[in-house]
């Protein structure tokens, strides 16, 4: 049984293994089926698995922001995301806290023969990521994963997936050579939604939509642009100039819903132009 009045429990000092092993014993209390917190103990992976996607997405929020304070509070929640999720392999059998540590740094280790190795680190970025990428593809051949595609976890964001779908088929040459013919395809695509909108079939509008998202997260990978985080950007702007329009509102003694389209249009059309002037300042 954990011991939830260990010393342990209440030490704040700056040692890190002192504070990772205080980490790891507070979440053993709270899966403790007899001690712990009833919500806790209920959880398994699935039930935990979206927190976990939720505070890599609030990391990578933060950093977006600049906000180091928050970082590191995001940090240690994602952290305890690792370590609930090794707590409960532990108590079925699965893996342990050690397991998981070793085996992240035996594959860093190998991952990186230019520097724990006898390899030449003189070389480029794009030659030690072809490097990386061949070390990955031997791993997966390990794995009886042959095929181009597999290892492309389901689980990603839709559109992370597609990118990394498509690069892996380009390693094999199955690819638009010219960017011109990524943009024909968008072209293309663009122009059979509107085809399947007049003939108002949803499954068709359905099919069609996600083959444009597709084509464009091509798009992106032909432009070097990474299209997950292209996409977040233009939530980020999106939320700002609106909330803009929001304030200017507020001035005038509106809310959106008390407005119309062209005036909070004009508003959103003032929110661009000081987003150019500031890019320009």
């Amino acid at each position: 049984m954990s011991d939830p009045t260990a010393p342990l429990i209440h030490d704040t000092s700056d040692d890190a293994e002192v504070q990772m092993a205080r980490l790891r014993h507070i979440m053993a209390c709270l899966r403790d089926p007899e001690t712990g917190c009833p919500w806790d103990i209920e959880q398994d992976f699935r039930s935990i698995a979206p927190y976990t996607i939720e505070e890599a997405y609030e990391v990578a929020d933060a950093i977006e922001r600049e906000d180091w304070p928050e970082l590191e509070g995001e940090l240690g929640d994602l952290l305890l995301q690792t370590v609930y999720h090794t707590q409960m392999g532990e108590e079925a059998g699965h893996f342990s806290f050690a397991s998981v540590a070793r085996a992240i740094s035996d594959k860093m280790v190998s991952r990186h023969p230019h520097v724990f190795g006898s390899k030449s680190r003189e070389k480029s970025a794009e030659q030690q990521t072809r490097d990386w990428e061949a070390i990955k593809a031997a791993e997966r051949a390990g794995k009886d994963q042959a095929g181009v595609l597999d290892g492309v976890a389901i689980g990603l964001p839709a559109l992370l997936r597609a990118h990394k779908l498509q690069k892996r088929a380009a390693r094999v040459g199955f690819d638009w050579p010219e960017i011109d013919q990524v943009l024909d395809k968008v072209t293309e695509e663009a122009r059979e939604i509107a085809d399947a909108r007049e003939t108002g079939d949803a499954d068709a509008i359905f099919e069609e939509m996600g083959d444009l998202l597709f084509v464009v997260a091509n798009l992106a990978r032909h432009l070097g642009v990474e299209p997950e985080a292209a996409l977040r950007a233009a939530n980020a702007k999106f939320t700002r100039r609106f909330r803009y329009i929001e304030r200017e509102l507020g001035k005038r003694g509106k809310t959106p819903a008390q407005s119309d389209l062209a005036e909070m249009d004009a508003i959103w059309n003032a929110a661009r132009a000081l987003d150019k002037a500031d890019r320009k300042a």
